[in-house]
């Protein structure tokens, strides 16, 4: 009796002991959120890589030198794609850029009055007036009329006024441009306002470097500030990947005295539940993070050649929008396909229309074939719970959360699920339950 009691306040006292120190864990963590960033893409970089790492160990080759291996290759592949691509990418940029006043001009002139007469023919728009359809608006480039349609043009007036004390009031009156003059004082200049809204690339670059002139003379100080802060970013961008690839290569290395550590936390009794547990959420995040990175690639790829053989103008920067974009379930997927499909409206609606089913054949791809065959059906999460842990994540940590979300939702469930498990083993009534699934459970006389 008196070794069942010790061994009662021994288990409270351990007990307590990790409760204080989860507690306390957290607390820093929460206080420290702001730097936790590096940690966090390590764990994810060690994650991904890990598999990469021990499949060069069974090549009889350390630990330490095949971490060095897989960051070589992987960073070099990187970069040779950077290389290769960057160029096309920068001039499809540079033609899109181009580009957008035409495009703007077909989305007004073509787009808009289309939408709204297809609109009116449905009622859900006003008729057009007859005093607005008989009286057409005069021309961009036609002068203002005043009476007897003859053209004016806006005048600049001065006029002088005494007063009292002998002096002259000077009263200005119409489109005037007040700039400082030097050596004190200021011109004033009637404005000469152009008759046509024209797209100029000449004259904005002009005045942008007139404005840029004039800033940096008068200040300097906020000039050098600002180059000052572009530096430090640049180097702190740098200082924090090697710190993370630094971290990641300590985690890989190593992670068996990691998982040790978190066993050992755990009575010797139910370290078999803890590996299961373990387990369990590698097989959730290995569809997660590592096949989504798969499926990533191939959804790249697949958008890349689609769009090449339709000929869809800039499908080198929508296909990267597409891969970069599909880390995000559901949302990703969606905004990726409105450019790609309002460029093809420029082009066609034929062209749009082969964008749109070819992003839905991918999709459908995805949804039937790949996910199975990658991710695995321990990584199925529920819509449902994916939109969810997306909004929440983006609410309170914007981009960053957008990313992590669906990962953290697969170690929650993973965890539900393993809880509910044992649980459920202890109810002889459950035991035949489903166990993490939200489909409602098969009728009794259908279970074997």
């Amino acid at each position: 009796m008196i070794i069942d009691d010790a061994s009662i306040a021994a288990r409270r006292r351990h007990r307590l002991f990790l409760g204080i120190s989860a507690a306390v864990a957290i607390t820093v963590l929460a206080l420290a959120h702001a730097v936790l960033l590096p940690f966090v893409l390590a764990l994810v970089i060690a994650y991904v890589l890990t598999p990469l790492v021990a499949w060069v160990e069974r090549k009889k080759v350390p630990r330490g030198g095949a971490i060095i291996v897989v960051y070589v290759v992987v960073l070099g592949s990187i970069g040779l794609f950077v290389r290769f691509t960057a160029p096309r990418v920068g001039q499809e940029l540079a033609n899109l850029r181009r580009e957008v006043p035409a495009i703007s001009h077909v989305v007004q002139t073509r787009w808009v009055p289309a939408v709204q007469a297809r609109l009116r023919d449905v009622g859900f728009a006003p008729e057009a007036r007859n005093d607005e359809a008989t009286h057409a608006e005069p021309a961009a480039d036609a002068p203002p009329t005043g009476e007897g349609g003859k053209a004016r043009d806006a005048t600049t007036t001065i006029v002088a006024r005494p007063r009292p004390d002998g002096a002259f009031a000077i009263e200005l009156s119409g489109p005037l441009s007040v700039t400082p003059a030097k050596g004190g004082g200021y011109t004033i200049e009637p404005l000469r306002e152009s008759r046509e809204a024209t797209f100029d690339v000449n004259r904005m670059v002009a005045e942008f470097a007139g404005k840029s002139l004039t800033y940096a003379q008068h200040n300097a100080l906020e000039i050098v500030k600002i180059g000052r802060d572009i530096i430090a970013g640049v180097s702190r961008f740098f200082f924090v990947f090697g710190i993370t690839l630094m971290l990641a290569a300590y985690i890989m290395l190593t992670r068996e005295r990691i998982v040790g550590f978190f066993t050992s936390l755990v009575r010797p009794s139910s370290r078999g539940s803890f590996h299961e547990l373990l387990e369990r959420i590698d097989r959730g995040l290995a569809g997660v993070v590592r096949g989504q990175l798969i499926i990533c690639l191939v959804n790249g790829a697949l958008s890349a050649v689609g769009f090449a053989l339709v000929g869809l103008r800039y499908w080198p920067v929508l296909a990267l929008i597409a891969t970069v974009l599909s880390l995000i379930p559901i949302f990703g997927s969606i905004v990726s396909s409105v450019p790609a499909v309002a460029i093809g409206l420029t082009q066609s609606v034929g062209t749009a229309a082969f964008v749109l089913v070819w992003i839905v054949a991918i999709h459908q791809l995805e949804a039937n074939f790949l996910n199975p065959k990658i991710m695995g059906d321990s990584a199925k999460i529920h819509p449902v719970l994916v939109v969810f842990s997306l909004l929440v994540g983006e609410h309170f940590f914007h981009t960053t959360g957008a990313l992590l979300a669906v990962p953290c939702m697969s170690i929650a469930q993973s965890i539900f699920i393993h809880v509910r498990r044992h649980v459920q083993a202890e109810d002889p009534e459950m035991k035949d339950e489903p166990v993490g699934s939200l489909v409602p459970p098969p009728p009794p006389e259908a279970r074997t």
